[in-house]
């Protein structure tokens, strides 16, 4: 039986490059991956899922609206699909999670989400609240603060560098616009950016 899986961590710890990997393992056998991410993580252009290393692919781009199930389904349609890929799956509605647990249940596709677990308030993505909750797998992949303690927050800056502590959950950006941190040193500077 298909599983859902969700990988995540904080920000810089590989999640794109683990899931380029995984689609090349499952290529190399002969075997047919679907590669999805969100349409407005346009910082590598669109229809691709690029890592900051500098290796990317072809995928196809969904929105909260799109009906995944669905999608999917009309891809196996086309030929024999043997797993589903998800990139930045943070942005996944409660309902697209579902879908996607669907697609292991009545397709016997496995799906693999990859994602951030928290947002630079230290809240939970609606996507990473429900695929936390209802993946049959759940594995962390490991970033490091400068500390070099395990890095499981994420600190949005602005332009000099300050922490931001207002603002929408959602702003895409790269390695100038957050920092992963330790819990510690989350609060800490997170704490002084809201006391000045």
């Amino acid at each position: 039986m298909a599983k859902l899986y969700f990988y995540y961590s904080s920000m810089n710890a590989g999640k794109s490059a683990a899931l380029l990997q995984s689609s090349y393992n499952y290529q190399e056998r002969g075997l047919r991956t679907f590669l999805l991410t969100p349409s407005f993580d346009n910082r590598y252009g669109t229809h691709r899922v690029t890592s900051r290393i500098g290796i990317s692919a072809p995928a196809e781009i969904f929105d909260a609206q799109e009906d995944l199930f669905k999608k999917i389904e009309t891809q196996t349609g086309q030929a024999a699909l043997h797993c589903v890929m998800i990139d930045e799956a943070q942005f996944l509605t409660k309902l697209q999670v579902y879908q996607l647990g669907r697609v292991c249940d009545e397709l016997d596709i496995p799906v693999l989400a990859y994602g951030l677990r928290t947002d630079f308030q230290a809240e939970p993505f609606e996507g990473s609240q429900y695929l936390l909750a209802w993946a049959d797998n759940l594995k962390e992949l490991k970033a490091i603060c400068d500390c070099g303690r395990k890095a499981t927050m994420v600190l949005r800056l602005d332009e000099t560098g300050a922490v931001v502590t207002e603002g929408n959950q959602v702003a895409i950006g790269g390695n100038s616009d957050y920092v992963s941190v330790c819990r510690r040193h989350y609060f800490q500077r997170y704490q002084q950016s809201s006391d000045s």
